[in-house]
């Protein structure tokens, strides 16, 4: 029932988060961004998730995936929540040392200092079986040594380090299995690079070059034999809160169609009078609240610890959630017409932004193999 009905403190909590949103405003400039990060800081919604042993609110994901949700519907969406807080926190605060947990938890929560995500490489794509940076420990210095390639990191120039996803060999069998390490910015070997997006966002997407980087022994988070599980211990909240992305940008769009339908009067009468104009906005209401219950569920499941029901819910969440919000964008734009594709009303960059939510962090077509292959027992074509 707690999936379906939100609780008077949830309820308290979307609206407080909804009315700061509010005040601050809607810009693509880089200080705006982080204005509004340490605001909602200090407020307590960025470490929300994290626990109050170190700083944070002791709340899940479940809470975190509303305050991001909320910020998008105001057209304030903070990317970084989903890698910052939702990713990177949650896996240290699970299976970091409490020397990794008392370095690193506070300042996550009180938006001191960002974390980014490496995991997407330029030959791997969605198969994090096949990915190439390599982590090797030095014999004689106990030190662990990375080299490799990734793409598409959201954020790297405004963290202070990056999670990297590495794979380690085997003593036993020789296969190579992954293992996350922490990866200060100013590490020697570390490089970044631009990648030049036809995407308006305030965080910037970067390629990063790992060149023999050199790293202590405690740079390791977790056991180095449970690479698997403490992997997906982040990418299901990674999954959880881009649904929340989505879902909030779609209301956005959504928001801006129905004021508009309400004032453009064309003939004497409101064009959302028009059921032509109406129903295709009622469908993407619709969608939007389908995909919300679902992300819900992923949430609620991933806080009580159920991690194979979150994994599915988290994927199937997701899905809904990026096609919902494509098609609320999409209805938005068309119901303004010519306005639609101008500055005035912010809504024709969402065209390309709300794509994101159907390809990051995994495409749609792969969630459907998950489900094929996971929930319905499908056999594999690859």
């Amino acid at each position: 029932m707690t999936t379906l009905i939100e609780s008077e403190e949830h309820k308290s909590l979307r609206a407080a988060v909804s009315a700061f949103a509010q005040t601050h405003p809607h810009t693509l400039n880089p200080e705006d961004g982080k204005r509004l990060w340490q605001d909602a800081a200090k407020l307590g919604y960025i470490g929300v998730n994290l626990p109050e042993a170190h700083g944070g609110g002791g709340a899940g994901i479940t809470e975190l995936a509303l305050v991001l949700e909320e910020l998008g519907a105001a057209g304030n969406p903070l990317l970084m929540m989903i890698v910052s807080p939702a990713i990177c926190g949650t896996v240290i605060s699970r299976f970091g040392t409490e020397e990794q947990k008392r370095d690193w938890l506070p300042s996550l929560a009180d938006g001191t200092r960002l974390m980014a995500f490496g995991i997407t490489e330029p030959d791997a794509g969605s198969n994090s079986h096949r990915i190439t940076t390599t982590a090797r420990r030095d014999a004689a210095t106990g030190e662990w040594v990375l080299t490799g390639r990734k793409v598409f990191v959201s954020g790297v120039d405004i963290a202070d380090a990056t999670l990297i996803v590495g794979r380690t060999e085997d003593a036993r069998t020789g296969k190579l299995k992954p293992c996350l390490f922490i990866v200060p910015r100013d590490a020697p070997g570390f490089e970044r690079r631009p990648i030049d997006m036809e995407l308006n966002a305030v965080e910037r997407q970067f390629e990063l070059t790992l060149d023999d980087v050199r790293l202590p022994a405690d740079a390791l988070v977790g056991d180095e034999d449970a690479g698997l599980l403490q992997l997906f211990a982040g990418l299901n909240p990674e999954r959880v809160m881009t649904a929340a992305f989505g879902i909030g940008m779609g209301r956005y769009a959504l928001s801006r169609a129905l004021d508009y339908a309400r004032e453009r009067t064309v003939w004497k009468t409101p064009i959302g009078a028009h059921q032509a104009i109406a129903h295709p906005l009622a469908q993407a209401h619709i969608d939007l609240e389908l995909a919300r219950l679902m992300m819900q569920k992923a949430a609620h499941l991933y806080d009580a610890g159920d991690d194979i029901g979150a994994g599915e819910a988290a994927n199937m969440a997701k899905y809904a959630a990026g096609e919902a919000c494509v098609k609320a964008v999409d209805q938005a734009v068309h119901t303004l017409g010519g306005n639609g594709l101008t500055r005035e009303y912010g809504l024709a960059r969402l065209i390309t932004a709300s794509r994101v939510a159907r390809i990051a962090p995994v495409s749609r077509e792969m969630i459907l193999n998950y489900v094929s292959h996971q929930t319905l027992g499908l056999p594999k074509s690859y």
